[in-house]
């Protein structure tokens, strides 16, 4: 059975609420609510395989503490403005 787009969109606003930080939960739900819904396909997968990462890291990279992998690099900028992260 495939998964329907609708299915994926909820699937995968419910995995940016529940992260496990609660900073992260905070970021990335707002930015799951706001853009998935218009992001093609192919941003969608890549979305997908950055909810994969360690959320640690993946609060030091969206804070810019450290560097983000260049694959992941405008998806976390556009993370970042969103949540007026400094």
């Amino acid at each position: 059975m495939t998964e329907t787009p609708e299915i994926r969109l909820k699937r995968l606003q419910m995995r940016s609420m529940r992260r496990g930080i609660k900073e992260m939960d905070i970021l990335l739900s707002r930015f799951a609510e706001t853009e998935l819904a218009g992001m093609t396909p192919e941003a969608l997968d890549l979305y997908e395989a950055m909810l994969e990462e360690n959320d640690q890291d993946l609060l030091v990279w969206v804070t810019g503490q450290q560097p983000a992998p260049q694959v992941y690099a405008a998806l976390l900028g556009r993370i970042r403005d969103l949540g007026a992260v400094r």
